[in-house]
């Protein structure tokens, strides 16, 4: 009784965690798409509408950074120790980036000379997606915990495989940000984030099918959860949302409905994380750790569930309210710097 209470304490917080990574991944990734994308424009009117278009929302969308760490930490603590020691080097350019993109934002608007933070922030925004990106490959991959552990290696998530999730993760980011500025832009700019909506949609779907493929031909797990009836059953219906998402999307950008495109933007990445979820699953890390073994004490997930599971909706009712505040337009006259 008391391992059945357990296993189901580890798969909701299983759930909650993926919950809150998703929400991340959307919400500050379109603001890192944003940055991205700002790396590609000459033109500092359309520089300045997209900086501006995150101002009173960037920095809280990293809240949700903060409290995945936190609750991996609480839920899964073995995880999160062997995640910090094994993925250092990604996980620490990231904090880095994220760091030096929040300076730079900040220090453009009081420089004289803004082409420096300018590019600062476009840079720390690639680089934070790429460490991202590396680090969730690198993990889903499979660590060499032993070598991790006893030989002080901390080059285990650089592999063929995390470099394509990285640069899905960077494109998915891209798509978002692009769509993200088809709703808050109008004019020039506005068509400028529809073209490159195009090429980040079919590269994203394109990068979804060769980490797809990837995982299926390198690991024996995945494969056979592929292979299964039930779980491939399931993997094959959220890799069908995804075609259908990208056919959607597609659809949006050209009769131009801007929340349609942002929306079945996310919804190719919804799809995109629980196919592979499902081909990895019960694994917290593929081939070494199992979701169970991973998870603390019944009591601490318990006593998590009355603290971090009730602050969830507190943040979604706050950033709901947040954006709701900040709808509309960003107009070009207004923001000429």
């Amino acid at each position: 009784m008391d391992t059945e209470i357990h296993t189901l304490l580890a798969n909701i917080w299983f759930f909650i965690i993926g919950l809150i990574l998703f929400l991340y991944v959307v919400l500050d990734g379109f603001d890192l798409g944003v940055g991205i994308l700002s790396l590609f424009t000459r033109n500092d009117s359309h520089r300045a509408i997209m900086m501006t278009s995150l101002e009173s929302i960037w920095d809280a969308n990293e809240t949700w950074l903060v409290l995945l760490g936190g609750a991996l930490f609480g839920a899964f603590p073995m995880v999160y120790a062997i995640a910090l020691q094994a993925l250092y080097i990604p996980v620490m350019i990231m904090l880095f980036a994220l760091i030096f993109r929040g300076v730079a934002f900040e220090f453009r608007h009081h420089a004289r000379n803004k082409v420096p933070w300018n590019l600062a922030f476009g840079v720390s925004s690639l680089f934070a997606g790429l460490a991202q990106g590396f680090a969730f490959g690198g993990m889903i991959g499979g660590l060499d915990i032993q070598e991790a552990g006893d030989q002080g290696s901390i080059w285990g998530w650089l592999t063929p495989f995390s470099a394509i999730v990285a640069f899905g993760v960077v494109t998915g980011y891209t798509l978002l940000g692009a769509t993200y500025l088809i709703i808050k832009t109008e004019g020039a700019i506005q068509l400028v984030s529809i073209n490159q909506s195009y090429v980040a949609a079919i590269l994203e779907i394109t990068l979804l099918a060769a980490a797809l493929f990837s995982a299926s031909r390198f690991s024996s797990h995945f494969a056979a959860r592929w292979a299964a009836s039930e779980s491939g059953f399931y993997l094959n219906l959220f890799v069908l949302l995804a075609v259908i998402a990208f056919m959607l999307v597609m659809r949006a950008l050209h009769k131009k409905r801007e929340l349609s495109a942002f929306f079945w933007s996310a919804i190719i990445t919804l799809a995109s994380l629980v196919a592979m979820t499902i081909g990895y699953y019960p694994y917290m890390i593929p081939a070494s750790v199992l979701l169970t073994q991973a998870a603390s004490s019944s009591r601490t997930l318990i006593f998590m569930l009355a603290s971090i599971g009730l602050l969830i909706p507190v943040m979604l009712i706050y950033s709901s309210y947040q954006y709701l505040v900040f709808r509309g337009k960003v107009h070009t006259d207004k923001h000429s710097d």
